[in-house]
């Protein structure tokens, strides 16, 4: 149904984000964000005072809502009039190699590079003890030497 075989009634049931889809499907047209709530005013019969009033949360309201682009030019439109062109091309054999052998010299170099962030003696085969020195002490011991 159109937007102006509609009574007054269903209008003003509408959603902003319904109206403003009705009409950029009507009129087959991208409308700048200001123009485009200008027209969901007068279908409303908003004043002006609302227009200024809400034209904040009208886009916000169409920038979350999954069924409107924002074009490049600013200009408002359906998101399923554009749709996003992926080229494929096809990848040669040969490059699939050279990638290939790329990829086994990273690995052969990261291999290489962590020996760089630990320091250890080959010839050493014991590990060093760092808490050679520790000492436990008892509580009733902690206790007596505080006093």
């Amino acid at each position: 149904m159109k937007i102006k075989e509609m009574s007054k009634e269903d209008i003003e049931l509408l959603s902003y984000d319904d109206l403003a889809y009705m009409i950029l499907v009507e009129t087959n047209k991208k409308y700048k964000i200001t123009d485009l709530f200008k027209k969901v005013c007068d279908y409303k019969g908003l004043s002006d005072a609302v227009f200024e009033n809400k034209i904040g949360d009208f886009f916000e309201l169409l920038t979350t809502d999954q069924r409107f682009y924002m074009l490049d030019s600013g200009l408002w439109d359906l998101k399923e009039k554009h749709t996003n062109k992926i080229k494929l091309t096809a990848v040669d054999d040969e490059e699939d190699e050279d990638s290939e052998l790329l990829d086994e010299e990273e690995i052969d170099e990261t291999e290489e590079d962590e020996d760089i962030f630990y320091e250890h003696d080959e010839t050493d085969d014991e590990p060093e003890d760092d808490l050679k020195d520790l000492v436990i002490i008892d509580e009733d011991e902690e206790d007596v030497d505080s006093l």
